[in-house]
C-alpha cells in the first residue's frame, strides 16, 4: 500500500495554545505526529512533512483510530 504515487489520508485534531497563539496539530493516536505554525497552510505542510518522515520507518503502530468530532451541549 505504500508504493510510490500512493496517498495516505490521517485525520489531525488542531487546537490553539493560549500561551503562543500558535496552532497545534496531532494525529490522535499516532505517536509523534505532531507540529505547530502561526497558520493552518503551515500547519498543514509541517505536518504532511512529520508524517511523511515518521512512514519512512515504517507502517505506523496506531495507539488509537480516529472516530470524530462530537458537539456536546450543558446548560450553564
Amino acid at each position: 500500500m505504500n508504493g510510490e504515487g500512493s496517498v495516505r489520508s490521517f485525520s489531525a485534531v488542531i487546537e490553539r495554545c493560549s500561551e503562543t497563539d500558535l496552532l497545534v496539530g496531532c494525529v490522535p493516536g499516532f505517536p509523534g505526529a505532531h507540529s505547530q505554525a502561526e497558520s493552518l497552510d503551515e500547519l498543514q505542510v509541517n505536518l504532511q512533512e512529520v508524517i511523511a518522515m515518521l512512514l519512512e520507518d515504517g507502517e505506523p503502530q496506531l495507539d488509537t483510530d480516529f472516530v470524530g468530532l462530537q458537539q456536546i451541549c450543558v446548560s450553564a
